[in-house]
């Protein structure tokens, strides 16, 4: 009880030593791309830059440098092989190398359709829901064209985007076709 006695007579007592804080070791960005579905061979460095794309590519490297600051969403329409896909993975791979922490989803809207149709037969919409609309601060959506026709997809891509975009999320998307060429969407 000395101890006790020295706190009732006002004297300080040694702080404790401090307790150690563990330090988990942090993904590599190979290991954080390849988390994000993104293939590392589609970065900027890779791409060519031409008159037909210069515009795009602007917009593009923009997003990468300063997510939810502009052209959000960015909508990329154009013909198969034009390289959108490349685009989408390269806003993507420089968001995680320039932000460790932020989390990037890629996937085509088959894999959106597939997800959303697991969750259903599940019935664990909300892991769903969750996964697109709380963890996640940029997401790249390839082919969107594929949830034409697709009332429910379609129905929830929409609560889904307007999430994300409600809460300063940014959000890419590409089509081989312009919105207005894309059957029930919105």
């Amino acid at each position: 009880a000395p101890s006790m006695a020295r706190r009732e007579l006002g004297q300080p007592q040694a702080p404790a030593a401090p307790t150690p804080a563990i330090k988990f070791p942090q993904p590599s960005l190979d290991e954080r791309i390849r988390a994000a579905n993104l293939n590392p061979r589609y970065s900027f460095d890779e791409f060519v830059v031409g008159p037909s794309n210069q515009f795009t590519h602007a917009a593009c490297v923009s997003i990468a440098n300063s997510p939810g600051q502009s052209y959000n969403p960015l909508f990329i329409f154009g013909g198969v092989g034009l390289g959108k896909t490349h685009l989408l993975q390269a806003v993507g791979i420089q968001i995680l190398k320039k932000n460790p922490s932020m989390r990037v989803v890629n996937l085509s809207s088959e894999e959106f359709m597939n997800q959303l149709i697991n969750g259903l037969r599940q019935r664990d919409m909300n892991s769903f829901r969750d996964q697109y609309r709380n963890n996640c601060d940029v997401l790249l959506i390839d082919d969107i064209q594929f949830i034409g026709g697709k009332d429910s997809t379609q129905e929830e891509f929409f609560h889904t985007f307007n999430a994300l975009h409600q809460a300063g999320k940014h959000i890419v998307i590409t089509s081989d076709k312009p919105p207005k060429d894309l059957p029930g969407i919105e």
